[in-house]
């Protein structure tokens, strides 16, 4: 994936988050998705930290967004590999946040949260209930 449409991803991405338009967010997985946040052990009590499918990601997501009514992303830096975008964000919190997101056939098929610390004047530290990627 070259960088431009890497860049344009992350801003279709990030304007579906904010929108809060889980349907928009959703578009970009595939149905047989595998994401990992460590907001996954927090919101659903998994060990694993990961998710399976979409309907999975669905139901994580549709949850953790009604916890966050605030959730807004700020795109600060995006990079390009072969088949794999990295996204760092800030979220409503102030948080440093990065995706981690491998396609396939045009469409996130892995993904995973990561997550450091807030900047200093974020409402408070501590990562979002969603984990990566609102998420």
């Amino acid at each position: 994936m070259d960088l431009a449409s890497a860049e344009r991803f992350a801003r279709e991405w990030a304007e579906a988050w904010n929108a809060h338009d889980l349907e928009r967010i959703l578009a970009h997985y595939t149905d047989d998705v595998v994401f990992t946040s460590p907001g996954i052990v927090r919101l659903l009590g998994d060990p694993s930290g990961e998710v399976r499918g979409k309907e999975a990601l669905r139901a994580y997501w549709a949850t953790a967004l009604s916890r966050l009514p605030g959730l807004r992303f700020t795109v600060e830096d995006v990079r390009a590999s072969v088949r794999t975008v990295v996204i760092n964000y800030r979220n409503e919190r102030g948080q440093a946040v990065s995706e981690v997101l491998d396609f396939r056939d045009g469409l996130v098929c892995r993904g995973l949260g990561a997550y450091g610390v807030a900047e200093a004047g974020g409402s408070h530290s501590g990562q979002s209930p969603a984990g990566g990627s609102g998420s």
